[in-house]
Order: C-alpha cells, then sequence, then structure tokens
C-alpha cells in the first residue's frame, strides 16, 4: 500500500509524536506546511500565505492526499481553501467563519438553543462606548477573532468597560485586518452586513464548572467522542488543568451532547472535527455555550491517548482521507489524564530553563506525564507571544493516572523538578493587575 502525503498547516515538534501516535500512522508521511511562526507572530497576510502554501504543495512531487491543521485562525480558515483547491477532503470556508467569528457564531446559535448568555455588538468607533441593551455587568469583552484568550477582558463596571474597549480597540486589527480577507470569500446574510472583522463582543459572564465537548461530523451525523473539565486556577479565569473523562454527572454530559448536535448541525459542518466549550452552573443545572472552535483541541490529543489508547488527532487525519474516524473507548493505560498549565502571575525574566534531555529524564523518572516547556532560558515572559491577559505559561504538563489524586501528585513532582527560577518582577507586573 502507497504512503498517504498528509500536509500540516503549523505542523509543530510537540504534536509530532501524537500524529505517529495515530492508528495507521505508518502508511503516513507528514509534511509540514507554514510554520507556526509565519501563521500566529505578528500580523499576518492571508494572500500571502496562500500564496506560500500553494508554492510548497504546487512543488511537491507526488499525490497530495490530505491537508489537515489543529490551530485556530489562519490555520482554521486555510485549510477549507486548499482543500477546495487541491481536492482534498473538509468542511466549507463558511462553517469555520461561522464558528470562528464569535459574534456571528451567537448569532447561529441563538437559532437553535437557548444555552448561551446575553450578548451584543460594542461599537468600537463611538467615542464614548457603552455596553449593549440589555448586556448586564458583569461581562467578557472580547474581539470577533482573536488568538487564544489575547484581548479578552472581564469587566465589572463602566470604567473597567472603556478601559477594555480602548486596548481591544488599539489591538484587533492585528488579527481583525487578516480576517477581513476570509470576511470576502464568502456571501454574508444580511445579520451580518456591515459588521466586519474589526467588531467587539460583549456577553455577561458565566459562572460554574467549565467543560469542554469534543467531537466530528461524518457524512453528515455529528458524533461526540469525549466531555472532559476544565479547572481555573482559585480566583482566576486562567485555566491549570483540563481533565478527561469530565466528572460530571451522565445527565448533564447527554444534555451537552444534544446542545453540541443541534448546534453543529446548523453550523453546517461536515467531514471536520470540533471542540465546544460549556459553563455549567451546579446550583442552578443550567449549561451555558462559551465558544465553538472548528478543530479538535491539540492540547487533549495526549489526555485521549492517555484514556482511550489513541489521539483524538486520528479522528482529524481519518476525516481527510476518508476513513472511519472513531476512537475506542477506555482502551488506554489510565483511567484518567489532564494537561497542566504551569503558569506565573508576574512579568520577570526566567532562568534555569531545563533542557530537551532534562526533560526527558524527568519523563522517565516519573510514568505517564509529558512535559513541554514554553519559555526560553533568559526569556523575558512579556515578550512571549499568544499570552492572555492575565498570567504566562511556563510549561505545558500532562499526567496519566487512576484517580485525580495521582494526576495532581504527580503534576506537583514534575513542576518541583523543573526547578525555574525567576528575576525579581517589575512594577505594574500581572499579579499585581490580578489581584
Amino acid at each position: 500500500m502507497s504512503e498517504k502525503n498528509i500536509f500540516v498547516i503549523g505542523l509543530d515538534d510537540a504534536n509530532l509524536p501524537t500524529l505517529h501516535n495515530s492508528p495507521g500512522a505508518r502508511e503516513y508521511r507528514f509534511h509540514p506546511l507554514l510554520t507556526i511562526e509565519e501563521l500566529q507572530v505578528g500580523e499576518v497576510s492571508v494572500p500571502a500565505l496562500l500564496e506560500k502554501a500553494q508554492e510548497i504543495l504546487d512543488a511537491f512531487d507526488g499525490s497530495i492526499d490530505a491537508i489537515v491543521g489543529y490551530w485556530d485562525f489562519p490555520v482554521s480558515t486555510l485549510v477549507p481553501i486548499l482543500s477546495e483547491r487541491y481536492g482534498t477532503r473538509s468542511t466549507s470556508l463558511e462553517s469555520v467563519v461561522k464558528c470562528e467569528h464569535k459574534y456571528w457564531s451567537r448569532l447561529e446559535q441563538q437559532k437553535v438553543v437557548e444555552e448561551h448568555p446575553r450578548f451584543g455588538r460594542v461599537d468600537l468607533e463611538a467615542g464614548d462606548p457603552h455596553p449593549p441593551e440589555g448586556v448586564r455587568f458583569p461581562m467578557w469583552l472580547k474581539p470577533a477573532l482573536s488568538y487564544s484568550s489575547e484581548l479578552a477582558f472581564g469587566v465589572k463596571n463602566e470604567d473597567e468597560f472603556r478601559a477594555a474597549v480602548d486596548e481591544i480597540r488599539a489591538g484587533v486589527g492585528r488579527v481583525g485586518r487578516p480576517f477581513e480577507y476570509i470576511l470576502d470569500q464568502l456571501n454574508l446574510p444580511s445579520e451580518m452586513e456591515g459588521v466586519g472583522s474589526q467588531v467587539c463582543l460583549a456577553e455577561e459572564a458565566l459562572s460554574g464548572i467549565q467543560v469542554a465537548v469534543e467531537g466530528y461530523v461524518h457524512q453528515g451525523e455529528v458524533t461526540v467522542y469525549g466531555a472532559l473539565d476544565s479547572i481555573n486556577y482559585p480566583g482566576s479565569s486562567c485555566f491549570l488543568r483540563h481533565q478527561y473523562p469530565s466528572t460530571l454527572p451522565e445527565p448533564v454530559v447527554r444534555r451537552l451532547r444534544d446542545v453540541s448536535e443541534r448546534v453543529i448541525r446548523q453550523i453546517g459542518m461536515d467531514s471536520a472535527t470540533f471542540s465546544i466549550e460549556y459553563f455549567y452552573d451546579p446550583r442552578t443545572d443550567a449549561i451555558n455555550l462559551l465558544e465553538i472552535n472548528p478543530r479538535h483541541s491539540q492540547s487533549h490529543a495526549e489526555l485521549f491517548e492517555y484514556v482511550d489508547g489513541v489521539p483524538n488527532h486520528h479522528c482529524m487525519l481519518s476525516l481527510a482521507l476518508g476513513k472511519d474516524p472513531s476512537l475506542p473507548d477506555g482502551a488506554g493505560p489510565y483511567k484518567a489524564a489532564a494537561k497542566w498549565y504551569y503558569r506565573w502571575f508576574a512579568d520577570g525574566v526566567v532562568h534555569d530553563v531545563p533542557s530537551r534531555e532534562d526533560l526527558r529524564r524527568i519523563e522517565q523518572e516519573i510514568p505517564g506525564v509529558r512535559i513541554d516547556m514554553v519559555p526560553e532560558e533568559g526569556q523575558r515572559l512579556s515578550r512571549m507571544p499568544g499570552q492572555d491577559s492575565y498570567s504566562f505559561e511556563l510549561a505545558h504538563i500532562f499526567t496519566g493516572g487512576d484517580s485525580e489524586e495521582d494526576l495532581r501528585e504527580k503534576y506537583d513532582r514534575c513542576v518541583a523538578a523543573l526547578k525555574l527560577t525567576f528575576d525579581r518582577t517589575t512594577p505594574g507586573s500581572r499579579d499585581e493587575k490580578n489581584s
């Protein structure tokens, strides 16, 4: 059987091992298509990215069997554009944009479900902006499109609202302007006329337990294959860990599955994976949809491999190749798994960053763990790209175990083994802002 050539937009070293652990990977050849730096650093040019990608693909001497990606914009939109041009499988560009554009996504959601917060647009051009009518404090302000949680602000009053609008207004163009090119490729509905890409969404703050639902659409049928809990640092909106499987009661998971299926059908996705983030409030039994991601979460790949024996990359690869995308249930070596975010809530310069050999040694000493460092030796944390508004990521630590206590113990051992040190933090650092 001939090898399948799979081009991965934004292929990175962290995900390459899990891609190779997917079933059938011995028959696959993975080819990088554009770098993370080209895709995410600075203000990207979508036409320039498309031109470079096409040069690489046109020069390739072999079959182009699949074009895939597991990152947000611009990767999520490049996949359907290139797939259409080269005859590979993908969902439509419109279905991806309906997820990525936060305001358009809310408009689609409210057509089929009630499980979402009150929301509205904020006029960034107004000299004295105000919250949308009917949206109450506390609320979140966020651009229609952003990387991770960049330029997302929780606000409790009018003063914080105006300060956040000023910051979003100043920075929204970095992603908004490239996204305009994508919107120009579509025939937008009347409700999106004049909205554009450089807009701000306000929505009421949600509370409760955060949970992510992962699934795929194959031949028009929506399948949810997993639910994961997302636990924040105490008193913070920043993730501490994602944990699989979810500890929520089965009736709640069934409701999450039902809402996900209805929303994804409304969006019109097919031959694609998705990840939807929710809040569940155990006091009121309310479910609220936070956002829809038109790709599976690469952050969760190891978790599914630890518990189900197969990384969720398998679903993406299988759909792109027209194969059965289903995952086995509980076939992995551990009952539970977690991805931990080791964070620092102040600016500073990091030292004693372990080498790759040091990390491999720690992984061998602690079974069922994997560590990916984020900063480099001597790096100032505030200069790292893609960080949220409140903290800096130091390391991603994956743990597999037979209980939550087991997962926590392995994480604590890893943090202690890293032995990172920091220069004295600077005035106005994030620990002060978040206090």
